[in-house]
């Protein structure tokens, strides 16, 4: 396995904690970006990069030597609520870290998106797909993951929704978009995003909820 050089935005975030330790259990070079202030909340091993996610020019000269770039940050607990902060957080940090990622030629970049279409939270899949085109058009080697909710310490409340999912999976008319609006857990998303970084695309790769429900660390 080659070692990876990666550069994480949204490192102290309920993300970010999970992937970065098993990142530097399995050898890889991490550096994280951090508000002023943030450093101690990154997990032990991560070099700390201050600066602001939202501006490339406070981060970008700090990517290189950076092989790997793993965006992310979002707004947490997302609600119809945060529809401005989906936009001014989720969308422009986004688009920051694709343009720091190209000025440094990252050779791969990491985008950890949400499933979408979708019936509900519009202006939320609709700024994450708004990014994922503004990614696409830098022609970076990119991997976007499209999870849809992640299950884990203090996002448990969907499990109230299971029984519902594996009715909707078995219907024909419902089982497309049960699948691809499915829930997954807090250890599988880590184990895909650890395996899209192990394993960088040609061009871009999507990956979703199926597929991120079989990933194995």
């Amino acid at each position: 396995m080659q070692t990876r050089h990666v550069f994480v935005t949204g490192g102290t975030g309920y993300l970010g904690r999970r992937v970065i330790p098993e990142l530097l259990r399995r050898g890889h070079g991490v550096r994280a970006l951090v508000r002023p202030g943030s450093e101690q909340r990154l997990p032990e091993g991560a070099a700390a990069v201050t600066g602001d996610a939202r501006e490339a020019g406070s981060f970008a000269a700090r990517v290189p030597p950076a092989d790997t770039f793993l965006q992310l940050v979002g707004v947490p607990h997302p609600s119809p609520a945060k529809a401005a902060q989906f936009r001014s957080v989720d969308l422009a940090s986004a688009r920051a870290g694709v343009e720091a990622a190209a000025q440094g030629e990252v050779a791969h970049f990491v985008y950890v998106s949400v499933a979408h279409p979708a019936p509900v939270m519009k202006p939320y899949w609709e700024a994450r797909a708004e990014a994922e085109a503004f990614l696409a058009s830098k022609k970076l080697n990119a991997t976007v993951l499209r999870p849809w909710y992640v299950l884990g310490p203090g996002h448990r409340w969907p499990y109230l929704l299971v029984p519902g999912y594996w009715i909707a999976e078995r219907l024909p008319p419902t089982r497309e978009s049960a699948r691809r609006l499915g829930l997954v857990t807090l250890d599988q998303m880590a184990a895909a995003i650890v395996t899209a970084i192990e394993n960088p695309s040609i061009g871009t790769r999507i990956v979703e909820v199926p597929e991120i429900r079989r990933a194995r660390l």
